[in-house]
């Protein structure tokens, strides 16, 4: 059964330990890897949390029309392979992307039947503390996010399902439970 799950959260809302949690869950979903022109955080491997690329490669992915959704990010370029999706699609497999609004938009105009889900933080003063305590951004870049992620919040309404990760167990439950009802 091919379906196509997307999630999307602000920075610092759970998201990427959400779709951990989905992975462990389901063994026959696979997980897009997205690509990414920015440097790797501590403890990130190529090819497992992102492929990490050059600019300039990606701009020429761009003028070959290699994506499905891509976007520049606080200077940085991210994006989804189509070719992936596509093959992932047309051998009837199920996927997990993890994007921001911005690329949902891009990947459900391409693949409209895509299953949307938003992850919001408890509030914008939990998610402060949460990019705090990351401790891999500087005080701007803190708010920059925080800027980006008031704006993404205000487009919940564009998906099919909103989960509030205010309590990770019980986040984690609801999105399993969402997956589960398209299976």
């Amino acid at each position: 059964m091919r379906k196509l799950f997307i999630i999307s959260a602000p920075s610092g809302a759970g998201k990427t330990t959400l779709c951990r949690e989905v992975m462990k869950r389901f063994k026959d979903i696979t997980y897009s890897i997205s690509y990414t022109t920015r440097m790797p955080r501590n403890g990130e491997r190529d090819g497992i949390d992102y492929y990490f690329i050059t600019k300039e490669e990606f701009k020429r992915k761009i003028e070959n029309n290699k994506w499905a959704e891509w976007a520049e990010v606080y200077g940085n370029f991210y994006g989804t392979s189509a070719e992936f999706l596509d093959t992932c699609l047309a051998s009837g497999k199920r996927i997990l992307l993890d994007i921001d609004v911005q690329g949902t938009m891009q990947i459900k105009k391409l693949y409209p039947d895509s299953i949307t889900i938003f992850i919001m933080p408890p509030s914008l003063e939990a998610l402060k503390t949460r990019l705090k305590s990351r401790g891999t951004d500087t005080r701007q870049v803190v708010e920059r996010r925080l800027e980006a992620a008031k704006k993404e919040m205000e487009k919940k309404d564009l998906y099919r399902h909103v989960i509030i990760n205010d309590q990770l167990s019980r986040a984690v439950s609801e999105l399993i439970k969402i997956i589960e009802s398209y299976c």
